[in-house]
């Protein structure tokens, strides 16, 4: 199994005391149940989409973000810490110019820095999917890399182009090829969960050691926004827990500083294939999501999240700095009934 996808919850957090964390700012709370722990940030913290790697105790923390298209010819940026996810500093890009994947700027027009990340390690391959698009179109595509380590430290770093994993062309398919999200099912087989917009969040079964999918395999839909304009739903994430597949996703607009909308749902299900439900037993391919996270304060549009060792990470937008975009991790806690509890930044 891969430490990517751990979502180990410790056993202070299983029974901590104090005020319990909810969905809802109205919900009763309780002085037993558990309670989520929001980490106190400090160093760089200007990341979008997170992808982080959170290490065992002593080992360094990586966060993988969307790029800068002034920083590194807009390859993911990249950022280290050395005491357990609390301070960050700026660590490159995962790839520079002389490096870029020349196959993206054949295939797609316009594209200027690379979005959304995602880091998988299998057999002792780290695996970096990339997103390659624009704003606004479906002409899109999932890029991959491999390397031995996603420390840019270590004298073995270095990634590998693999090339493109899926593609989205418009007028052709009706969903759009970004946001990648990677994981495996209890015999061991991957599967990529992908999509923004358009036909929703699609499911790709994938191949080791390629990373690849299969010849002739299809997406299929997982979750939709069923009713709403443009179908604003992205970011699929998805980890295992006690026999539950829990796909996590933001919902609604990002990308607007403090007036952004994005929010943070999940669902879960008995099968890496789904049906996925929210705790109403919504099906999400019909809207379904139970909240996660949403603006609260002067944390405004948290989203685009990753899950590592049972430590949720997000961006949201900065109410005390103009809507500047920051970086979040917290500690997951879990109801007594199996769904995930998070709380708010404080800034």
């Amino acid at each position: 199994m891969s430490r990517r996808r751990t979502v180990g919850v410790s056993a202070s957090v299983a029974v901590a005391v104090g005020v319990a964390a909810t969905v809802s700012a109205l919900a009763v709370t309780r002085p037993w149940e558990p309670r989520p722990r929001v980490l106190d940030l400090a160093g760089d913290l200007r990341v979008h989409d997170p992808a982080l790697v959170a290490g065992a105790e002593g080992e360094p923390w990586f966060v993988y973000s969307t790029g800068d298209v002034n920083v590194g010819f807009g390859a993911p940026q990249v950022r280290r810490s050395d005491d357990g996810g609390a301070t960050w500093a700026d660590a490159g890009t995962a790839w520079d110019a002389d490096t870029d994947p020349e196959w993206v700027r054949a295939s797609i027009d316009g594209v200027e820095n690379f979005w959304a990340p995602e880091l998988y390690e299998h057999d002792d391959t780290w695996y970096l999917y990339y997103s390659a698009s624009t704003f606004g179109s479906n002409r899109s595509a999932i890029g991959l890399r491999t390397g031995a380590t996603p420390d840019p430290d270590d004298p073995a770093y270095g990634w590998t182009d693999q090339g493109m994993v899926v593609e989205s062309v418009p007028g052709e398919d009706n969903f759009n090829a970004i946001d990648p999200g990677i994981v495996e099912d209890a015999d061991g087989n991957p599967w990529l969960f992908f999509g923004s917009f358009w036909g929703g969040l699609q499911l790709l079964p994938l191949e080791w050691p390629s990373g690849k999918p299969p010849a002739g395999a299809e997406p299929v839909t997982v979750a939709s926004r069923v009713g709403v304009p443009d179908n604003p739903i992205e970011a699929p994430y998805v980890v295992e827990r006690d026999g539950w597949y829990y796909l996590f996703f933001s919902r609604d607009l990002c990308c607007r500083g403090t007036d952004s909308t994005y929010n943070i749902a999940v669902g879960r299900s008995r099968e890496v294939t789904g049906p996925y439900v929210d705790a109403d037993g919504k099906d999400l391919v019909l809207g379904g999501g139970t909240p996660v996270l949403g603006t609260e304060g002067t944390m405004v549009g948290p989203g685009g999240q990753s899950v590592s060792r049972g430590h949720l990470a997000f961006h949201y937008y900065d109410g005390t700095s103009g809507g500047d975009f920051r970086l979040a991790v917290e500690e997951l806690a879990w109801s007594d009934d199996g769904w995930p509890l998070a709380l708010a930044v404080r800034n």
